[in-house]
């Protein structure tokens, strides 16, 4: 019996095969560099306006701006995972991947890379953008602002992992879930305001949620200028529970899909 070894090449061509989709598509383009640009913009002026009008000097503006660059970060590595799976969806091609020598774990490796592309790209443009018109250095909040981008990242594909699950398990009807899903964790996560503002209740779901840790410690960083780094370590074991139960729920689908047949059907 012939063993399908791991493959590198076979890894890039599922990211070429996205770069050249992005390539030769404007609306592609659009979505990658577009909307982050009006956010930004949008909530740069937003927090400028209420700097002059309520408030005089502080750091406070920057919070805004840091916490938008990072939710964008998420969205676009969680979009970057869902949708490409849905780009295959859509041209009715996933049958021929996985009959392919391609294994499973190739083609997520493939999406996993394409997302950090597009994650890159936007969270670039968004910071030179709010260097150039607002002064924020983002880069400036020291290493440990990394460290929360990769929590970012993994929380990210988490979601992105269970939106391809529910697809598999329930056809196109949840194609939806790849724009709604990580807005479901937005008002638990702390990104605009600190968790203590929120009803009892509604705390006690945000400590669950990794993007809570890694927004109140943002803050603390960008506000007080020191790092609370046992919210760091919260923030990473909840993630990696998140992803690991992302993963196993994905193969469950995954096989229920390839069992049943639903791997023809999606996309018909």
């Amino acid at each position: 019996m012939k063993l399908n070894i791991f493959r590198l090449k076979r890894v890039w061509g599922i990211v070429l095969r996205h770069l050249y989709l992005l390539k030769h598509s404007i609306s592609r383009w659009i979505d990658l560099l577009y909307w982050p640009t009006v956010d930004l913009l949008l909530w740069g002026f937003i927090t400028l306006y209420l700097q002059k009008g309520f408030y005089q000097g502080g750091k406070w503006i920057f919070q805004f701006l840091g916490a938008l660059i990072f939710w964008n970060i998420l969205i676009r590595a969680q979009q970057g995972l869902a949708v490409g799976f849905l780009e295959d969806i859509w041209a009715r091609n996933l049958l021929h991947i996985f009959v392919s020598p391609l294994t499973i774990f190739e083609y997520l490796m493939g999406l996993f890379i394409y997302s950090l592309f597009k994650a890159f790209v936007a969270s670039l443009l968004m910071a030179f953008l709010a260097f150039f018109i607002f002064n924020f250095k983002v880069w400036m909040q020291g290493v440990d602002v990394f460290l929360l981008t990769g929590c970012l990242i993994i929380f990210a594909w988490s979601i992105g992992l269970l939106t391809m699950a529910f697809i598999l398990f329930f056809g196109q009807e949840a194609e939806i879930l790849a724009w709604a899903l990580a807005l479901l964790f937005l008002p638990f996560s702390a990104v605009f305001y600190p968790v203590e503002v929120l009803p009892e209740s509604f705390q006690s779901i945000a400590k669950l949620v990794p993007t809570s840790y890694i927004f109140e410690t943002f803050r603390e960083i960008l506000l007080k200028g020191y790092t609370p780094y046992i919210f760091i370590v919260k923030a990473y074991f909840l993630v990696f529970v998140y992803f690991l139960l992302s993963v196993g729920i994905f193969v469950i689908a995954f096989n229920f899909a390839k069992k049943t047949g639903k791997i023809t059907k999606i996309g018909e």
